[in-house]
């Protein structure tokens, strides 16, 4: 009888590969395979088998620099057009290996959650390939800038806790993105890049549900917790991302998002730095 192997060791093997078409033709596979849960966790005596993900797998030719090392070029010529693609390219690699790894890090969820971050997975592989097929009819491919590790950087500050993982990286970092991306669609329309454009659309309207996913399994950890997922949250990023709320906030994509009007006047607060916790006691 075909016994169905570990999802999680699948998602790592996934994780580790260089390439897009690798990581895309593993989970494709997954997304065709019955697997079995590893039901071991973190905190559990089982869980030393999790392992620490220093440096995902990616290609070897990627020169990384420090944020402020990177070119600013203005989108009115191709080269820039090209190097603005490129980085948001960088960062939906960066989004495959996080699904990715809450896959496989994560253990004991329902299967409903990983089974959210493999579609997640795969439609992150699809926005990078709309990116690279455009990136390539402006003659550049990816790998031709300079890119920085900011992404895994806050993945590595949250491996140890689900709650950690799912307010910084899909409640901030990914939905930031809801924020910044629209005025980027009208400034591409506006050098006459629709191509481009539309591919920043699409894209926008499917991660509105992937930072949806983000905050339906943030919830879900943090009434494990029993504590208000906006207080939360506000304590995750003053130890962790202190001044990284930025305005503006699109509260119309994030209530879309399942961002709560709540959350979303403490975002403002944050992002005015006029938020000011009452000392613990």
């Amino acid at each position: 009888m075909y016994a169905p192997q570990s999802l999680q060791r699948q998602a790592y093997q996934a994780l580790m590969v260089e390439t897009i078409e690798q990581k895309s033709a593993l989970i494709d596979q997954m997304q065709r395979a019955t697997y079995l849960l590893d039901q071991t966790g973190p905190g559990t005596s089982d869980s030393e088998h999790i392992q620490d993900v220093e440096q995902p797998g990616q290609p070897r030719h990627l020169e990384f620099v420090h944020p402020r090392a990177l070119k600013r070029r203005r989108i009115t010529s191709e080269e820039g057009r090209a190097c603005f693609l490129h980085a948001i390219a960088h960062i939906e690699f960066n989004a495959v290996n996080l699904a990715l790894d809450a896959i496989y890090r994560f253990r004991g969820m329902p299967r409903a959650f990983y089974d959210d971050w493999l579609r997640v997975a795969g439609e992150e592989v699809r926005h990078h390939d709309l990116l690279l097929a455009r990136m390539q009819a402006l003659g550049c491919e990816y790998g031709d800038f300079p890119v920085h590790d900011g992404l895994w950087e806050v993945a590595r500050k949250t491996s140890y806790s689900l709650v950690s993982r799912m307010a910084l990286v899909p409640c901030v970092l990914e939905a930031r993105g809801l924020d910044v991306t629209p005025p980027m669609i009208q400034k591409l329309v506006n050098v006459g890049d629709t191509e481009s454009a539309n591919i920043l659309q699409i894209i926008l309207d499917e991660e509105v549900e992937h930072v949806a996913i983000g905050v339906r399994w943030f919830n879900f950890a943090c009434l494990g917790e029993d504590v208000d997922p906006v207080d939360r949250f506000t304590e995750l990023i003053e130890v962790h991302l202190p001044n990284r709320i930025q305005a503006p906030v699109n509260k119309t994509q994030r209530l879309a998002a399942g961002f709560t009007t709540e959350w979303l006047e403490r975002l403002t607060l944050l992002s005015a730095g006029h938020f000011h916790p009452s000392p613990k006691v």
